[in-house]
């Protein structure tokens, strides 16, 4: 895969955390302190391991069409969660969407290790 082609989630999920980061430095507030607290961890915890992977797997020519799709799916989990926060805030609904994320991202790194630990 070309390194485009990898790297454009990445830059849609540092998009969607400027955007974020924007509009809550625009409007003072987004929720109460424990809420945006939260929602920043989510927004730099999970986001992190996925930036990691990404600039392991490049290098190492390992950014197949499996890690790229799943990329696509984490941002969406991303956007899903952080949507569900700017509008109704369902901490049940939120939580469900930072869950599916946390699975895909899993899945993402199991995969990665098999193959360097077992070079698939």
């Amino acid at each position: 895969m070309s390194a485009q082609i990898v790297l454009l989630p990445v830059f849609v999920l540092v998009g969607l955390t400027f955007a974020l980061l924007l509009v809550d430095a625009r409007r003072g507030s987004l929720a109460s302190d424990e809420t945006r607290r939260d929602m920043t961890l989510n927004q730099s915890e999970l986001p992190l391991l996925f930036y990691v992977l990404i600039a392991l797997a490049l290098p190492l020519r390992f950014a197949d069409l499996f890690i790229v799709l799943m990329s696509w799916v984490f941002v969406v989990t991303c956007f899903a969660q952080t949507g569900i926060f700017v509008t109704s805030n369902n901490v049940r609904q939120r939580s469900l969407a930072r869950l599916a994320g946390v699975l895909v991202l899993f899945a993402m790194w199991i995969y990665f290790a098999l193959w360097i630990l077992l070079l698939i």
